[in-house]
């Protein structure tokens, strides 16, 4: 019993030694951080055959989808403002927790190439859609900023005051400075955001009044201080900057046309999904 007891208290303490893992907060330059500017229309009509290869090769994500919709609809179906139902399921898919870790581990590396993004990212249509709900909630209520609150538990970024920085994913934030805290102490972050949205209207959890930060904008580090108990970084909007735009219609040289229909990815899900079963895939 000694040595099973000696094992495990090594092992706890090897988990809580990984646990906490140090980065640099700067520019993400890897990060696939497309804002689709002029090109919605198209990546919209481009959707249908990306979206089916999304689920062939990411099937869980197929599945999120599945219980993001069904939420959603259990929820009401709300829509307005946004553009489409399945830009309110982008962000109800994104609240559920099931995908978001996966998601943004891909989103900060899928920039390091356009090959990188096109062969071995399969969350296409999600970040489409994710992105384009966040620009269209926030252009129906009109530009805002708000004064958020992160907290972070299994890692420590570390930052020096004056360097311009980006995230280089999706990140979530909350309007109350207790609610952030409640996800983890080991460090924080203030920010004045331009470009992050409120999101609680189409959230699985309402409650945490969630700001969602997009890939791309841009901070100021205005202070870094440490007491001891919990570093704090205090961040600035200064703007926002994408190395990428369009990218998938820039790359997408293969098909040889853009399919014109109109698409909404519910609607999809039913034939998608028997498509992937007879490939053996889920």
């Amino acid at each position: 019993m000694v040595p099973l007891a000696h094992t495990l208290a090594l092992l706890a303490m090897t988990v809580v030694t990984a646990a906490i893992e140090e980065f640099s907060l700067d520019m993400a330059r890897d990060s696939f951080d497309d804002q689709y500017r002029g090109c919605g229309p198209a990546m919209t009509a481009a959707l249908p055959a990306l979206n089916r290869s999304d689920f062939q090769n990411n099937p869980f994500f197929a599945q999120v989808w599945a219980k993001a919709k069904a939420e959603w609809q259990r929820q009401g179906s709300r829509v307005s403002p946004l553009a489409s139902p399945d830009q309110a399921i982008a962000i109800m898919a994104y609240t559920m927790l099931d995908v978001y870790k996966d998601f943004n581990n891909a989103v900060q590396v899928a920039g390091h190439s356009p090959q990188e993004y096109r062969k071995n990212f399969h969350f296409k249509t999600f970040h489409f859609l994710l992105t384009q709900a966040l620009v269209t909630l926030r252009d129906a209520r009109g530009a805002q900023c708000h004064n958020v609150f992160r907290g972070a538990c299994r890692y420590q970024l570390k930052a020096r005051s004056g360097d311009t920085v980006r995230f280089g994913r999706f990140t979530s934030t909350s309007l109350r400075k207790e609610i952030a805290l409640c996800f983890g102490t080991n460090m924080a972050f203030q920010m004045h955001t331009c470009h992050g949205v409120d999101i609680r209207d189409f959230s699985m959890h309402p409650w945490e009044e969630e700001v969602l930060i997009p890939p791309f904008e841009t901070f100021k580090v205005t202070n870094v201080t440490d007491d001891g108990q919990m570093p704090w970084i205090e961040l600035h909007s200064t703007g926002i900057s994408s190395n990428y735009n369009c990218e998938w219609l820039r790359g997408d040289t293969t098909s040889g046309s853009i399919p014109s229909a109109p698409f909404h990815l519910g609607g999809l899900l039913l034939a998608t999904t028997a498509l992937t079963l007879a490939a053996g895939i889920l």
